[in-house]
């Protein structure tokens, strides 16, 4: 994902990632967070009042910076195909050396409602990506594949090689890539009658 400018609430917010992925699901403890950001536990609570507010921006932050990245991504692509630079982004997040966002469990831990704005960012996330992708079922079949992955990624479950994991992507990008051109020969409008 896009770097950040640091500030002490960013600090926190990485050093409470780094803390929840150490210490497990449900473990995040404030004075652990505020020792690895290296402030007090009083600015960290001047920042965040309370354990439940940290995991609300945690989250927050999360969806944003994935937001950021996929503007940033699709305005990269050279054909300008969003589903392609979704494809992308999620696999090299779930490369990433530190992909796991097992903080997400300590977030759904303290508050099962975090899951809200997770669910409404997917929806709103698969719901942008049917206006531009104009075949259903190559979209159903690329955003499946692609959070299953990211499932396993969070589960740290990984039963693919690297090369499977490239085989994959390469399959995904073809759906991607052909997907347009497919549907625009199917659903091109009828010519208008000569006359």
């Amino acid at each position: 994902m896009k770097p950040r400018k640091s500030n002490s609430r960013d600090k926190i917010l990485a050093a409470a990632a780094d803390v929840a992925r150490e210490a497990g699901p449900g473990n995040l403890s404030l004075d652990a967070v505020a020792s690895r950001a290296g402030i007090s536990k009083g600015g960290l609570l001047y920042n965040f009042p309370s354990k439940a507010k940290l995991m609300q921006a945690l989250v927050e932050q999360h969806l944003q910076d994935f937001q950021a990245s996929l503007e940033d991504a699709h305005a990269a692509d050279s054909q300008k195909n969003l589903l392609r630079a979704y494809i992308r982004l999620s696999m090299e997040e779930c490369q990433e050396a530190e992909a796991s966002a097992s903080w997400i469990f300590s977030a759904i831990a303290q508050d099962p409602e975090f899951l809200t704005p997770i669910k409404s960012f997917k929806r709103q996330l698969f719901e942008r990506l049917k206006t531009k992708t104009p075949d259903l079922q190559a979209l159903l079949v690329v955003y499946l594949a692609i959070e299953g992955l990211r499932s396993m990624t969070l589960f740290e479950f990984h039963a693919l090689s690297e090369n499977e994991r490239q085989i994959l992507l390469d399959a995904l990008i073809a759906m991607a890539d052909s997907a347009p051109n497919q549907i625009g020969v199917k659903d091109a409008p009828e010519p208008p009658p000569a006359g």
